[in-house]
């Protein structure tokens, strides 16, 4: 390969719309980027997508002669691309509440496969993240746990289903995104620990990911000043990445970044001297998710880093080889696009769904019974961090549940002023239950004095937690406490089943 082929081989773009633009097929004509991150944006449906993929497939292969790494963040749950023609597996944290690790396997394996005959080649999952700060605003319940050793058993096993199903996978955010209450998409976080903390927590899943033969590593914008003494994140540390995961820890696969463009790195260094930093430290692909000029441009500083002895011609042109072996080895699916979304996928989703409901709190043993006029109430599914799928307001459990059980439904703020409240629980009197979902009310905590208010009306009151379960840590103890781990359809009918009688949960929650 040229230099110029090399350099492309390491870049990983992503772009709009459901078709290629005239500005990525220049790009990858004239600059050789070879690889691929699609993102919900890109999808319209199954048939659009499928498309999609065999077309960039063919402008990679015709003008760099190898094939394209495609690449997308679906984990399952709040953090997914397909859309609803496609089986999405529930998140992290519902499928640990489920107390049975196969069921993270087969969650990686359906994933696998539905991306597989779909033409994306490459999850960017599982989080392998131990969510250790209950204030965290972009992990949550894509942390499997609080617990390192159950995040180790659960992500290691979905990891594996992910490769059994038919595309690679990556073990992020190395070395450990649980516990900081800061969003790199937003800022630039600070884990003030020791290596030797770090082993005995973070470490421990990555590691585990590691001996089990995960092909990829993330690495994540954050500082780790006891690890790197200059004020450079983990992604841009050669110290982290060459030094701690590839030669302490013995990781040879692909290290992958997170987005470039993320504010902890655009902001404080630059997107493309990050890029060209973190090439320096060992990172083998690194990713422009939203911008084809700043692709560009990298192509173009990585070359001049190059040409001045800034970096390793040898390091480069080793990490294109080991990038094209990994697509080499990619084998075809077996199956086509009927799979995706089939009746036997979406039941074992559903399982899974059923089996990771958790009960947290039950003053009377169970959920109180509706009665003949119940009330639900909640807010819209806002975006608590970039990393999340954009809103959709199409989306409300107080009118789901209405249309499901009957009785009224009220629509919330996201977080309600102290007159909002009073205006709510003006309109909750005179019902025969109350049942309210929260989403991330930990973090908007107008949501929780809501319950608290609601709680003092003398009314049976059911708080269902449609994200983090956090929400219901510190509740009255009158208030019925279900964690639900996401809001979507799959949760709803779950929840709508287990208020009517019709499902017993039996999750158990995986954080403290």
């Amino acid at each position: 390969m040229t230099l110029e082929q090399q350099i492309g081989q390491r870049l990983v773009v992503g772009f709009p719309g459901y078709a290629i633009p005239d500005e990525l097929r220049a790009l990858v004509r004239e600059c050789h980027v070879a690889n691929i991150i699609l993102f919900g944006e890109n999808i319209r449906d199954n048939a659009q997508l499928g498309q999609l993929c065999e077309d960039l497939q063919a402008l990679v292969q015709s003008e760099t002669g190898t094939p394209a790494l495609i690449t997308i963040d679906q984990e399952g749950g709040v953090v997914s691309r397909l859309g609803r023609d496609a089986a999405v597996v529930p998140s992290a944290m519902c499928v640990s509440a489920t107390g049975n690790p196969q069921n993270a396997y087969e969650a990686g394996r359906i994933t696998g496969r539905e991306l597989a005959a779909l033409g994306v080649n490459f999850d960017l999952a599982p989080d392998m993240d131990v969510n250790s700060n209950p204030h965290n605003p972009v992990i949550g319940v894509r942390s499997y746990a609080s617990d390192p050793d159950t995040v180790a058993a659960y992500g290691t096993r979905m990891a594996q289903g992910l490769l059994d199903g038919g595309v690679l996978c990556c073990a992020k955010h190395f070395p450990g995104h649980g516990d900081t209450a800061v969003d790199s998409h937003l800022g630039l976080p600070v884990v003030d620990k020791s290596l030797s903390e770090l082993e005995a927590c973070e470490l421990i899943p990555f590691l585990a990911a590691i001996r089990a033969g995960v092909p990829a590593v993330m690495t994540t914008h954050i500082l780790f000043p006891q690890l790197e003494p200059e004020r450079i994140p983990a992604t841009m540390s050669r110290r982290i990445i060459t030094g701690l995961l590839k030669e302490r820890l013995g990781f040879d696969g692909l290290v992958i970044s997170d987005c470039m463009m993320m504010q902890a790195i655009q902001k404080d260094y630059g997107t493309v001297n990050g890029i060209v930093a973190a090439v320096g430290a060992g990172v083998d692909l690194v990713f422009t998710s939203h911008s084809i000029d700043y692709a560009r441009q990298a192509c173009g500083a990585l070359r001049e880093a190059l040409e001045a002895g800034r970096l390793s011609r040898e390091e480069m042109a080793a990490s294109a080889e080991k990038i094209l072996r990994y697509k080499q080895a990619i084998k075809a699916p077996s199956f086509g696009p009927e799979i995706v979304g089939c009746a036997s996928h979406r039941q074992v989703v559903r399982r899974i769904m059923d089996e990771g409901l958790t009960l947290v709190k039950a003053p009377l043993g169970y959920c109180p019974p509706l009665g003949d006029r119940p009330l639900f109430l909640g807010c819209h599914p806002f975006r608590p961090t970039l990393a999340s799928n954009p809103e959709d307001n199409s989306v409300s459990f107080p009118k789901t549940m209405r249309e499901k059980l009957g009785g009224d439904a009220v629509s919330t703020p996201v977080n309600p002023t102290d007159v909002e409240i009073e205006a709510i629980c003006g309109q909750a009197r005179g019902h025969s239950a109350l049942v309210i979902g929260t989403y991330n009310g930990h973090i908007k905590q107008g949501q929780l004095r809501l319950v608290r208010a609601l709680a003092e009306l003398n009314t049976p009151v059911t708080c269902v937690a449609l994200r983090n379960p956090y929400d219901l840590l510190d509740l009255p103890q009158n208030v019925t406490c279900v964690a639900a781990y996401q809001y979507d359809d799959l949760s709803m009918d779950a929840v709508a089943r287990l208020l009517s009688g019709g499902l017993t949960p039996r999750g158990r929650l995986p954080v403290g």
